[in-house]
């Protein structure tokens, strides 16, 4: 544990929270959010989404079941910090390697406990997300912080996926006991589907969870994984059935590199895009996104399908948003909605085999409602093969 007692949390207004330290030493800039998952730390800090963000939880107590090897979701926590209310003292489960204290200073990211979390996350929801600075290392000033925090960049207009992208193209394939068995939707599953035709598919790692390749791959699909500058003329000499474009950090209107790659592909090719990659998709084809406030983080956002009237609860970590007046301009469908301030969670294109979700359907932390997008998916690249 950082060997500080105290330490801070500033953010670009001005404002200041104070708590005791744990993780590591150091200080570090970013853009503060909240999440309001009850479960599933370890898969928030390892999520390569949350990559240039300083993560509230709003749970009161994390880090009671500790950390294993089997559940991460990058080979090292992708948070630029971490805020909780209150660390357990004891983390007590089968599973667990070491506590999350240790594995945070281990990989050198700096925590905060007994923090106001509420009150920091009343005030993210006012506001608004913020640039912030936290800093577990004694001498750093309030108003020093407070000028670092200021002086971030932000997200806006920044590349973060090349921060997380893979360096190299591969295939994916199931590593161990962390990748099977799963549970799917509350039946616990070991083997795919019998007497199942498998697919190749090209995926676009822009910052990939593992968990959504391990459901890529127990549906049906030989899973080809491609750093997101991948040009578009070495996915056709791979050869795909179809594409997929995956989760990831930033601002998609910072990656024209990526989406104009995609607009070459998505005429030749099923699609199915996730979170960024929906985003991605969105402009792709022609469409706009925007800021959200604050955001969609935490396993509890209501979804509902147009078409249908199903109401999924769904995990989320997103801080933009497609504009739907320009998709239905470019020939997309909505099909879902976020029941809490109305925007686009998924699509569908008039004519081509292609669709997105905002949310995580692979439920790694959450709910498994969703799950039925890797079904669909693969009847679609069954129907077009």
């Amino acid at each position: 544990m950082c060997v500080a007692n105290s330490g801070l949390i500033a953010l670009e207004d001005g404002t200041v929270f104070r708590g005791r330290v744990f993780g590591a030493a150091g200080t570090v800039v970013g853009e503060a959010v909240f999440n309001t998952s009850m479960t599933g730390y370890q898969e928030i800090i390892t999520d390569p989404s949350y990559c240039g963000q300083i993560v509230t939880m709003t749970a009161p107590q994390i880090g009671n079941y500790g950390i294993n090897d089997e559940d991460v979701e990058s080979e090292a926590p992708k948070v630029a910090g971490l805020v909780v209310r209150e660390l357990s003292p004891i983390a007590s489960n089968w599973r667990s390697s070491q506590n999350l204290d240790a594995y945070l200073e281990a990989h050198g990211i700096p925590a905060l406990q007994r923090v106001d979390t509420r009150m920091l996350t009343k005030k993210l929801r006012r506001e608004g997300s913020l640039k912030a600075c936290l800093s577990t290392e004694e001498g750093l000033s309030a108003a020093e912080a407070v000028r670092r925090a200021r002086a971030w960049p932000g997200l806006i207009g920044v590349d973060f996926v090349k921060k997380v992208t893979s360096v190299k193209p591969s295939q994916w394939r199931p590593k161990g006991p962390g990748d099977a068995p799963f549970t799917v939707s509350g039946t616990q599953l070991t083997q795919p589907p019998p007497h199942r035709r498998r697919y190749p598919v090209a995926a676009f790692d822009f910052g990939a969870k593992q968990s959504i390749f391990r459901k890529l791959h127990y549906h049906g699909f030989d899973v080809h994984v491609l750093p997101a500058s991948t040009p578009p003329e070495f996915v056709k000499e791979l050869d795909p059935s179809a594409l997929f474009l995956s989760n990831g950090p930033g601002d998609p209107s910072a990656l024209p590199y990526v989406y104009k790659t995609i607009a070459q592909l998505i005429q030749h090719y099923p699609t199915f895009g996730i979170c960024l990659g929906h985003q991605i998709l969105t402009h792709a084809l022609g469409a706009t996104t925007f800021k959200l406030k604050f955001g969609h983080r935490g396993g509890n956002q209501p979804v509902r399908n147009i078409e249908t009237g199903y109401v999924a609860i769904t995990s989320q970590n997103h801080g933009f948003a497609a504009e739907r007046r320009s998709l239905e301009k470019r020939g997309a469908m909505i099909t879902e909605i976020n029941l809490n301030d109305n925007t686009v969670e998924g699509l569908r294109h008039k004519d081509l085999p292609v669709y997105s979700v905002q949310y995580h359907p692979e439920a790694a932390p959450g709910p498994h409602d969703a799950d039925v997008h890797f079904e669909t998916f693969y009847k679609i690249v069954a129907r077009n093969a």
